[in-house]
């Protein structure tokens, strides 16, 4: 194209320029925004473990699986608020725990006999997890998951890296160590996923849990799930968004990371910790229990 025409011309060029830097701007704003197919890599790992190709396709053609970057981009900004783990210890709320006793009485005494994990604390770590089942998390654990997996793929992650909030954004190289390691273990958090809904005849798109796919009403990831829930109602069927079941699978957790009866304080505490390694988490968890005991 040829600009022809004095003042007007350089005008009408420099405007093109201009055009054409905005464009461009635009053009590389969406394609760090966006890579067509983010999950051609994790379907093709999946399908070279094992699982069955058709499956996986048709899962990840589902119009509900989506690359979920706000809540994967989570774990990779420096955390500035703290769980405030006083807010439980509040008389409303172990009224409300109190109540969960008495509504869940047969399944805690069942767990109790069973795995000799007092009711208390049971009732505890079901408060603080998911406040006794009424919050449970508003993300979908399989996008969770893939989305997190994905970024073992070197162009996906480097298109997550651009659309992450500068704001407490990691250093890139903490981003890349954490993106190496996350990555692994989502993925085998991903494939557990997959085998306990296989088990379970159940659609992982339909899960709901946290940003960091954890699940149900004791909040366990998929392998926790596969290892250690338990069906504490007799259906044949694992569920940790049923009271009973998420009750059972609690104490089955905790008896197989240690806990028996006549255990100290200290004792006990370490056996929290291999539930959610937080020290004022295992120490609420405590706390709680001991109020609960004493009414």
């Amino acid at each position: 194209m040829t600009i022809r025409g004095g003042k007007t011309g350089r005008n009408l060029a420099l405007l093109l320029l201009l055009l054409v830097g905005v464009l461009s701007v635009g053009l590389e704003a969406i394609g760090a925004m966006a890579v067509s197919q983010p999950f051609d890599h994790v379907q093709s790992r999946l399908i070279a473990d094992g699982f069955d190709a058709e499956r996986v396709r048709e899962l990840y053609r589902q119009p509900e699986v989506v690359f979920e970057s706000r809540g994967v981009a989570l774990f990779f900004r420096h955390s500035e608020a703290r769980l405030n783990y006083g807010q439980f210890l509040e008389e409303r709320r172990l009224a409300m725990a109190r109540q969960y006793v008495i509504d869940h009485s047969g399944a805690l005494a069942a767990a109790e006999a069973q795995y000799d994990v007092p009711r208390e604390i049971i009732t505890a770590i079901m408060l603080v997890e998911t406040q006794l089942g009424t919050l449970v998390g508003n993300q979908t654990v399989f996008n969770i998951l893939s989305t997190m997996a994905a970024l073992e793929d070197t162009t996906v992650r480097k298109a997550f890296w651009s659309d992450l909030p500068t704001e407490r954004r990691l250093k890139r190289k903490a981003f890349e160590k954490k993106a190496d390691r996350k990555s692994l273990w989502a993925y085998n958090e991903l494939k557990a996923l997959l085998r306990y809904v296989e088990a379970e005849k159940m659609d992982p798109v339909t899960i709901q849990g946290s940003y960091a796919g954890a699940m149900g009403y004791c909040q366990f990831m998929p392998s926790n799930v596969l290892r250690l829930g338990v069906d504490g109602n007799g259906d044949e069927r694992v569920d940790l968004f049923d009271h009973t079941d998420a009750i059972a699978s609690v104490g089955n957790y905790l008896k197989h990371h240690g806990w028996k009866p006549g255990m100290t304080r200290q004792q006990q505490y370490q056996v929290i910790l291999k539930y959610n390694y937080s020290k004022p988490y295992a120490n609420t968890i405590l706390d709680i229990a001991a109020r609960l005991s004493n009414g």
